[in-house]
């Protein structure tokens, strides 16, 4: 069966609602949370002072500012009967499943899940923001055989990370590379993560729930873990001098080539230079000359044989390696700034909703009777 019907297949191109909260400006190709150019943003604030523009629709003042970090660093603890959870998780399961068990956990021990009221949702964000790093840092050490490293109330959200990993904050330019990391990952409208937090959302669920739909979705290769594909291909690549060569054959051989392209920019990804300039600042103190070349040799192949620009993930995936994270904890990372979006999306979807429910095409049988099964 065949139908002539108009079908957008991805919902590519689809209006599904109204939003408030960032677009990509076509004039610029500049992509905004809240009116302002992630390039500003990331030059002039940092990651606290961006996840609450995106909560509170303005940025803080600085009474408002350190309000919130003293909220936020007063949630970082889960307690030990998540500990224990995590402990207890498979060492061989991919991070995202820990991470996706351990949230939902979050929406068990929090008694008030079932108020989705606004003022409770806002909360509800500020404590995932606080406690997914705590989770995403514990299950790194355990994984490692290593003890867990308690958060410290003292230390920025960046800084607080690095010391529950690896129990010291490293250089600035690290920190400051990782920082602008999760300014540039907070938020990226409908996306297929954020979509999915909606659809959630719509049916008058809680933000827990609609947290857990995000990590799944972001876990796909062709979404949030694209990332760690970047990684995993530039280490097959091996060396710099190898990678014109390497691309021409994946190319030849129909492979896709991981870290490239994006549906909504057609001039290039708009977060890109400033994501690069951040790695090859940090890749000086780390000894990361190798990556920086091969990232260079890669995209220089990929404009010349297909015209196509790289993507987030594309610097994103060789900096946060040289920071000294596994390639499975990449996209964890990501959860831990994009969660920010995932809530602003929430709070405004419950704001105006409406249930979220498309209607498909049906190329099934026709209607058909069912036979006896010593017929069939």
């Amino acid at each position: 069966m065949t139908t002539d019907l108009d079908i957008k297949y991805g919902l590519a191109g689809v209006l599904a609602d109204e939003s408030a909260i960032s677009k990509v400006m076509e004039k610029t190709n500049a992509l905004t949370y809240r009116g302002y150019a992630v390039q500003e943003l990331c030059r002039h604030c940092s990651f606290e002072e961006v996840a609450y523009l995106l909560l509170g629709g303005e940025l803080p003042s600085t009474e408002e500012l350190a309000a919130f970090k003293t909220k936020e660093r007063g949630y970082r603890e889960i307690g030990e009967t998540l500990v224990s959870l995590i402990r207890g998780c498979r060492v061989d399961a991919h991070p995202m499943d820990t991470l996706r068990t351990s949230v939902s956990f979050l929406g068990v021990q929090d008694g008030a899940t079932g108020d989705t009221s606004l003022a409770a949702d806002h909360e509800k964000a500020i404590k995932l923001l606080a406690r997914i790093p705590t989770i995403v840092a514990a299950d790194y050490r355990f994984r490692n055989g290593l003890e867990l490293v308690a958060p410290r109330p003292d230390l920025g959200f960046a800084e607080n990370f690095f010391h529950m990993c690896f129990g010291e904050v490293p250089e600035p330019e690290v920190v400051k590379c990782f920082d602008i990391s999760l300014i540039l990952y907070a938020e990226h409208s409908f996306n297929a993560s954020t979509f999915a937090s909606r659809v959630v959302t719509s049916t008058l669920s809680d933000i827990y729930s609609a947290v857990v739909s995000g990590i799944c979705a972001l876990k796909g290769s062709l979404h949030g873990g694209a990332n760690e594909a970047v990684m995993h291909m530039m280490l097959e690549v091996g060396e710099p001098s190898l990678a014109h060569d390497w691309v021409h054959a994946a190319l030849a051989s129909k492979r896709k080539i991981m870290g490239f392209g994006h549906r909504v920019y057609r001039n290039g990804d708009s977060r890109v230079p400033t994501m690069t300039a951040a790695f090859h600042a940090m890749a000086e103190h780390k000894g990361g000359k190798k990556w920086v070349e091969m990232a260079a040799a890669i995209e220089r192949t990929m404009r010349e044989e297909k015209d196509i620009h790289p993507n987030l993930d594309f610097p994103t995936g060789p900096a946060y390696y040289l920071m000294g994270f596994d390639i499975p904890m990449f996209t964890p990372v990501f959860v831990m700034s994009r969660v920010a979006g995932w809530a602003a999306h929430v709070m405004e979807q419950a704001k105006n909703n409406k249930l979220i429910r498309p209607l498909s095409a049906y190329v099934g049988p026709e209607q058909r009777s069912v036979a006896p099964i010593g017929s069939r």
